[in-house]
């Protein structure tokens, strides 16, 4: 299986040159420090951050420069800052190539519920709605199942949803799948980990289709 921080490695393989990437709070916020050096992208965080680099090594942190999840951020040259209501016109007018976001539950038909989980006091739904609504390409970075076992990969999201039908792939610590109209299809497992654990580990409907290859970090 895979760490928390295999899964970003891996989602980092999935940025490509010039691309405008949205990173939601925990895990992907990861892929920032893994994205190949030979090519150019930019971070867009909601709080009204263009550029965004790596995190800050221990002792340079910069208190008044913190990604949409009040961690502490470094910037890359050129890297521009301005005030919510612009971030969220690029948002919404879907200037954002890529959005790489955590979820509580992902549905075979591509929901996702990431924002609330009933009788927990939250702070509110953020920007994930608008991203959610407004992203053409959605990747979702989570574990496969929850502390308890149980899968995360569902039939129906049990949550309320933060977006209807938009999610297009997810990396877990054991697999990568791709949502079609069919349900999850499994395109990669994680090293040393069955494709029947994979199917033990999803309630949803798994796709799996000739020999699945194990992942490459």
């Amino acid at each position: 299986m895979l760490d928390k921080t295999g899964i970003a490695k891996r989602i980092a393989r999935e940025v490509q040159d010039g691309y405008y990437v949205n990173l939601g709070i925990g895990i992907p916020t990861l892929v920032a420090n893994y994205v190949r050096d030979d090519i150019q992208v930019e971070f867009q965080s909601e709080n009204g951050v263009l550029g965004m680099g790596p995190f800050p090594f221990e002792g340079e942190e910069d208190a008044d420069i913190i990604n949409a999840g009040k961690q502490t951020i470094t910037t890359l040259p050129g890297a521009s800052f301005f005030d919510s209501a612009l971030s969220f016109s690029m948002i919404r007018g879907q200037h954002v190539d890529l959005t790489i976001l955590g979820a509580m539950e992902v549905a075979e038909n591509g929901d996702i519920a990431n924002w609330k989980i009933p009788g927990r006091m939250v702070k509110g739904m953020g920007g994930a709605m608008d991203l959610v609504s407004s992203a053409e390409n959605i990747i979702v970075a989570m574990m496969h199942t929850n502390k308890h076992g149980d899968s995360k990969l569902l039939k129906r999201c049990t949550l309320p949803l933060t977006g209807v039908g938009c999610v297009k792939k997810i990396v877990t610590n054991l697999a990568v799948l791709e949502v079609t109209e069919q349900g999850f299809k499994l395109l990669e497992r994680a090293p040393g980990v069955s494709v029947e654990h994979i199917q033990e580990a999803t309630e949803g409907k798994l796709i799996v289709v000739g020999n699945i290859p194990e992942m490459k970090i």
